[in-house]
């Protein structure tokens, strides 16, 4: 049996006001292509299909189309939910994809034997069991017992985190002893490497989670959230797939791909990492407006898809005659049939005091995070650094409630 891993879709991303959608149209149809040749028999996608807990139209319309596409390859397709997918928009088509061998678990099941999938063979025979965690929210892990248990509300969220996995883990090694597992998760593990465009979760990644919680008896552990791929404490059996394109210009040089695994007389195979085709550049040009003009000038993408550009001009003394060309520059270029300037920013070597005194050299505030900024004020406002952290814990607790509640 072939299994394909892939998450982090985020059908509906939008970068500086461009869809990101011709990109995810044309990695769909690779997918196809490479699920046939491959004849991949199981799909697993963890985590975060969408960009927004409340997708547009015809973003919904991407994921069902693609489904649709799925179902008449007789390919056996399991999804999770992540922590930009609202559970109930997820999980309202179940019942009906069910019978289409697609299995949606949109959010923790109180069950967590419904969290369990048994996947079996052209023959019929139990092949494997797929253990899909979804991203698990603050309200599925924490209880009166666990909260009572530890201090603060990082240690409860980590120590419901490891129990959930606990306990699955449990519960397959007693019903199913001799066949192998894999566990899905969408969640932030130590260690890894990431890029500007994932979203904070568990209290600012505080709470990020040690390998050691996913037990031997999980043969496989196919992961989401992190959109650049990656194993996860050396393990080539706990791996992050990543994001099939670049989600931000921090990503604009990663070579993306996804997974396939064998399951092969009761065993997994090593992972075969296969690498995405590229459908669009990300670019960054900086220097002063006479270096940034010529990289453009010589600038050749050679993707299928019009080529993003940023570009950052830095003059050292202030000049709205600078200000003007950079405008110009960017007009000049809207209508390019090989790329678009999305982004472009003029600064100043000389810069206003109270400026310099909030952002160091060559860091601007749309580029910072907000917790960045939130911390940098607080130095600003000479807050003690004991109240420091307080603050900053209260801040990304009311964060996290606000993407929660925007992922119901």
């Amino acid at each position: 049996m072939k299994i394909l891993h892939t998450a982090d879709w985020h059908i509906g991303k939008v970068l500086h006001k461009y869809a990101l959608r011709d990109e995810l149209l044309l990695f769909f149809d690779w997918l196809i292509e490479l699920i046939k040749s491959e004849q991949v028999d199981l799909l697993l996608v963890s985590g975060d299909i969408f960009d927004l807990a409340n997708p547009a139209v015809v973003d919904r319309q991407v994921y069902y189309q693609l489904l649709s596409r799925l179902i008449k390859l007789n390919v056996e397709v399991i999804i999770t939910g992540g922590n930009h997918d609202a559970v109930g928009l997820l999980n309202a088509p179940q019942t009906v994809l069910n019978e289409l061998k697609i299995t949606v678990i949109g959010g923790a099941e109180e069950d967590l034997n419904n969290e369990l999938i048994e996947v079996k063979n052209a023959q019929g025979q139990l092949e494997v069991v797929v253990a899909a965690v979804p991203f698990l929210r603050d309200k599925d892990l924490r209880s009166r017992d666990i909260d009572a248990q530890h201090a603060n509300r990082t240690e409860a969220i980590r120590e419901g985190v490891k129990k959930h996995y606990a306990d699955i883990a449990d519960i397959c090694s007693e019903k199913y002893p001799e066949v192998p597992i894999i566990a899905m998760g969408h969640l932030y593990a130590k260690g890894v490497t990431t890029s500007d465009s994932e979203r904070d979760i568990h209290i600012g990644n505080a709470a990020s989670i040690d390998s050691s919680i996913f037990s031997d008896v999980y043969d496989y552990v196919a992961l989401g959230h992190i959109h650049r791929p990656q194993i996860v404490d050396k393990s080539d059996y706990i791996r992050y797939s990543g994001s099939p394109i670049a989600l931000s210009f921090s990503e604009k040089t990663d070579k993306k791909s996804l997974v396939i695994i064998e399951v092969s007389k009761g065993k997994i195979t090593p992972p075969q990492i296969i690498e995405i085709p590229k459908f669009r550049s990300l670019s960054k040009f900086s220097g002063d407006l006479e270096t940034v003009k010529k990289k453009i000038a010589e600038f050749k993408p050679d993707y299928p898809l019009k080529s993003f550009v940023e570009i950052e001009v830095t003059e050292q003394t202030f000049s709205a005659l600078t200000l003007q060309e950079v405008d110009a520059l960017v007009s000049k270029y809207q209508d390019s049939e090989q790329f678009i300037i999305l982004k472009a920013r003029t600064t100043f070597a000389e810069k206003a005091e109270n400026t310099a005194a909030l952002f160091e050299e060559g860091e601007h505030i749309e580029d910072l995070q907000t917790i960045d900024v939130f911390e940098k004020m607080m130095v600003q406002q000479v807050i003690p650094i004991e109240e420091q952290t307080i603050l900053k814990e209260a801040f990304l607790e009311i964060m996290e409630l606000v993407n929660q509640e925007a992922g119901e």
